[in-house]
Parts: structure tokens; sequence; C-alpha cells
């Protein structure tokens, strides 16, 4: 009775009185091949794509547990694993600057039979032995936000030098929970949250700053609907209200109101 090989990692069975003789080098081989299956990393070039390969009764890349890709293909390229009915289980480090795609040798791959590691990512997946249908899944936790309904930190974001950004014009929303409050921390120094009476202004250039309203507002007050009418604050600290750019009326200091024309009462405004 000839042998016969494992499932998954191609360790050799030798048939009921078969092989007098050369035991040991079959044996010794059938440990490598264990061992490769428990704590075994290979080391793979990748030019573009290929298959990884688990060969019955030898040593071979795809009987390892931990994969490491190096470099540079330059392009997203595929690892095709054959044979495609055996159950695997793989951590995979791409090292290489393009996407990998572990796929079973034959199957087309989309997100349902494949798992894409990016470039400097790690992902550990498993294969179910599917043959012609057979899939690979992700067994490392999801980080892809879009996926994540609930998403939490387990410490302070560090956006490390980048930018929270929207597309298509979208806003960008921060939204308290009941009683919470929106703060916003650093602005100026050394009171983070700014003093009473301040207001939040802009330099036209993205960066927030606080300041006190009058300051804020500048020397005048333009109103809306285009009035032609300002509210300001003259050389002498007189509050006046001007139109056209000529000062109809103020109140001094000393809170005197002085008009340039008629006070006119009960005119039926």
């Amino acid at each position: 009775m000839p042998s016969t090989y494992t499932s998954n990692t191609g360790i050799e069975k030798p048939g009921s009185g078969e092989q007098s003789g050369t035991w040991g080098t079959t044996t010794n081989t059938n440990f490598d091949i264990i061992d490769q299956a428990l704590h075994g990393q290979a080391r793979i070039t990748i030019v573009g794509s290929r298959d990884l390969v688990t060969n019955d009764g030898s040593i071979s890349d795809g009987a390892n547990t931990v994969l490491v890709l190096t470099g540079s293909p330059g392009a997203t390229f595929e690892l095709s694993v054959t044979p495609t009915d055996q159950e695997k289980f793989y951590t995979i480090r791409n090292e290489t600057n393009a996407a990998c795609r572990i796929i079973y040798k034959g199957v087309t791959y989309s997100t349902s039979t494949g798992v894409e590691i990016a470039a400097g990512a790690s992902q550990a997946v498993t294969g179910d032995g599917g043959g012609a249908s057979g899939v690979f899944k992700s067994l490392t936790p999801n980080t892809d936000l879009v996926n994540d309904l609930t998403p939490q930190l387990g410490g302070n974001l560090d956006v490390n030098g980048q930018s929270i950004v929207s597309v298509s014009g979208g806003n960008i929303a921060i939204t308290p929970d009941t009683s919470g409050r929106v703060i916003i921390d650093g602005l100026s120094y050394p009171a983070a949250d700014g003093t009473a009476s301040q207001v939040m202004v802009t330099d036209g250039a993205g960066n927030l700053s606080f300041a006190s309203a009058s300051s804020s507002l500048g020397s005048s007050l333009s109103l809306t609907g285009g009035s032609g009418w300002t509210i300001g604050v003259d050389g002498s600290n007189n509050l006046t209200f001007a139109y056209g750019g000529n000062v109809r009326m103020r109140i001094t200091s000393s809170g005197d109101l002085e008009v340039e024309d008629d006070i006119t009462a009960f005119a039926g405004i």
C-alpha cells in the first residue's frame, strides 16, 4: 500500500509494510513539516502575482504559518494558494510597495473570495479549502471605521501630522451627547478656553484664536441687507451711527446724544 498524505500540510503517512529501512528519512521530513506548520516563517520576494504551494512530503513555502512578503512589485498582486482543497491559516506581513490579494488558485478575486492586505499592513487569514469555490477570510479585527458602526478610541487620537478631511463637500460635525460640550484646547496660552466675554475669530488662513468681542468686530459693524448703515466707535470712544460713510448720530462716552439733523417725535413710524 503506497503512502498517503495529510490533507492540509502534506505530511507523509507510509502505507503498511512500506519503506522498510527508510522510515527515519520520512519521519525526519515529517517532523520538519510539522515544525514548519507550527512556527515556520517564510520570507518571499515578490515581483508580481505568484503561486503559494504546499508540496506533499517535502518542505514548501505554503506550509509555513507566517509569511513575510518583500520586494517592489509596484502594483497589486495575487498570492494564489494551491492545492485548493487544503484548509489554511496564515499570518501575512506585506512589506512590499503594493497591495497583496490572497486567494485560492483559479478563484477570481473579490471581497467575498479573498483578502486584500495593504502595503505595510499585516493580517491573519484563513482559507476553507473549498477548491474551485474556496474562500479566504480575514481573522484580524477590523480597523476600517467605515465598517465599524460604533468605533471607540482606546487612547488619544494622534493625527501624526495629517488632517481630518471630508470629501465631496461634506461637513465635519462634532456632536456632544446631551449636556456634553465641544472643547477646543490649546488655542491660546495660558487660558485654553479663553476668558469671559471673548469670542472665537479666524485669521482667514484656517487658524482660530480667542479675542475680545470689541477687537474681533474691529472699529465698525456693518448691518446686513445692503442698508448702508454702520455702527462704530470713533477715536474719542463715541458710539457712532453712520449712513453711506457719513455719521448721522453719536452717543458720546459721557452719555450725550448728538444727531446731525432734526429729532422728530410722534412721526408715526
